[in-house]
C-alpha cells in the first residue's frame, strides 16, 4: 500500500489548505484513513479521520469546525480540507490507512511520507 500527499505549503492565518491523499494497493478496500500531523520537537498527534464508507468521522477538539475529511473512493483519495489555519497548526501532516477511523496511532498499518503545512502569522 502506498500513500502520497500532496497540497501542502505556506498560508497566512487565517487562509486555507486543502491537502490531498492518493492511496494505492489492494487495502485501500475497506479501510479507514487518518491524517495526523507532527510540529517540530512534538510528537505525531490526531487530527482527523474517516470510516471506509465516509458515515463516520472524527477530528481532534483542536481543529473541530475548521478541518474537514472526505474521502472519494472512486479516486482512491482522502483530503483534508484546512480553514482559518493558526500559526499552531504548523506541522507535517501525514496521511495513514488502517482498519476503521481509528483517533490512535497504534490503528494505523500504513503511513505517508507527509506534506509540510507552514501558516505565519
Amino acid at each position: 500500500v502506498q500513500l502520497v500527499e500532496s497540497g501542502g505549503g505556506v498560508v497566512r492565518a487565517g487562509g486555507s489548505l486543502r491537502l490531498s491523499c492518493i492511496i494505492s494497493g489492494r487495502t485501500f478496500s475497506s479501510s479507514g484513513n487518518g491524517w495526523f500531523r507532527q510540529a517540530p520537537g512534538k510528537e505525531r498527534e490526531f487530527v482527523a479521520s474517516i470510516d471506509w464508507l465516509g458515515h463516520n468521522t472524527y477530528y481532534a477538539d483542536s481543529v473541530k469546525g475548521r478541518f474537514t475529511i472526505s474521502r472519494d473512493n472512486a479516486k482512491n483519495t482522502v483530503d483534508l480540507q484546512m480553514n482559518n489555519l493558526k500559526p499552531e497548526d504548523s506541522a507535517e501532516y501525514v496521511c495513514a490507512a488502517g482498519f476503521g477511523a481509528s483517533q490512535d496511532i497504534i490503528g494505523y498499518d500504513y503511513w505517508g511520507q507527509g506534506a509540510q503545512v507552514t501558516v505565519s502569522s
